[in-house]
């Protein structure tokens, strides 16, 4: 594969401006909508929650919880990108490729069926269950078979291609999972309260600390098996260490929003066109674009589907889609 050279820049001070950018899209996240708001007034909401306004009853209980849960979400979804990647050798693989985004899928549609879970709250939890059960089967069969990377690969696309098939099921035979399952599948941060944000934000802020510490693991791990364990690094342990925290994060993320197509494949390419193969950089950096792109394309979301919007995973969809196929166009990277 022909790997393209990033130049050199440097990456502390990029990723100092990139968290900038983040901040200014979370300015702007609480200030856009239907109803727009000021600066001033987004400041007062903020910092005088007690006082009663127009701007209170957005900002709090609306804007508040659904900019905390872009971020959440959009980084957990790069970083997990970035492992995914990096973890199974493949420029193209995205958190859903161990089954986590089926096996969260089906648990909320299992748990709308048999348990009557109709609250926002009881999806997350129920998409936390099936991701971590989905994963532990994968995980599982691939211990007892030995299986390869590749095969970890294919093991995962067979298990979610069978959990597709249960919630289809499921859904084309009762009306209640269905609307369910479309609200939950196309991937939004709207209606989601604070009670979503606590429960998620402890599993990703786990998550991207072990994210994290994968990226000197991965950078052993590009160097063979053999080499790898003359520096310390145990490639098997490595292996289960980064896939249980990509459960993680993409089980939390996915769960909370549903599945965001693209952004786990978008944000780790553009990340390594910046800063190379180094993944104690491409990690962070994966972290804060996937927040950036995510927020950025709810704020268009609601921009052009005034006085409604256009959910954020069909927006990020449609300029994913393209953008990412022009970046592979002009030089295909490695992961």
């Amino acid at each position: 594969m022909k790997v393209t050279s990033p130049p050199r820049v440097n990456r502390g001070a990029v990723l100092a401006l990139l968290a900038l950018v983040l901040i200014a899209c979370v300015v702007v996240s609480m200030a856009v909508g239907s109803r727009p708001l000021s600066l001033a007034e987004v400041w007062n909401a903020v910092t005088a929650p007690g006082a009663r306004s127009d701007a209170s009853s957005i900002v709090l209980p609306l804007r508040l919880p659904r900019t905390l849960l872009g971020l959440l979400v959009g980084a957990a979804g790069g970083a997990a990108g970035a492992l995914s990647q990096g973890f199974t050798r493949n420029p193209l693989a995205d958190p859903g490729i161990l089954g986590v985004t089926g096996g969260a899928a089906c648990a909320v549609v299992s748990g709308v069926y048999l348990l009557g879970a109709d609250s926002q709250l009881q999806h997350v939890l129920f998409g936390l269950l099936g991701a971590a059960v989905a994963t532990g089967i994968v995980l599982g069969i691939s211990a007892l078979t030995g299986t390869s990377p590749v095969g970890l690969v294919l093991l995962g696309t067979g298990l979610s291609a069978a959990l597709l098939a249960v919630t289809s099921a499921i859904v084309l035979s009762d009306e209640t999972s269905l609307d369910a399952w479309r609200f939950w599948n196309v991937g939004s941060l709207a209606d989601r309260g604070l009670d979503v944000v606590a429960t998620v934000t402890p599993f990703i802020t786990v998550g991207l600390a072990m994210a994290t510490a994968c990226g000197v693991l991965l950078n052993a791990l590009g160097l063979g098996s053999e080499l790898s364990r003359s520096l310390g690094v145990r490639p098997g342990r490595a292996r289960l260490l980064g896939i249980v925290t990509i459960t993680i994060l993409a089980g939390a993320a996915t769960a909370a929003s549903g599945p965001v197509a693209f952004l786990g494949l978008v944000a780790p390419h553009l990340a390594r066109r910046i800063v190379g193969p180094d993944y104690r950089w491409i990690v962070p950096y994966s972290a804060v674009l996937g927040a950036v792109l995510l927020l950025a394309c709810d704020i268009v979301g609601r921009v052009i589907g005034r006085p409604g919007e256009l959910q954020t995973g069909i927006v990020l969809a449609l300029v994913g889609a393209p953008f990412l196929m022009a970046l592979v166009g002009r030089g295909r990277s490695t992961p």
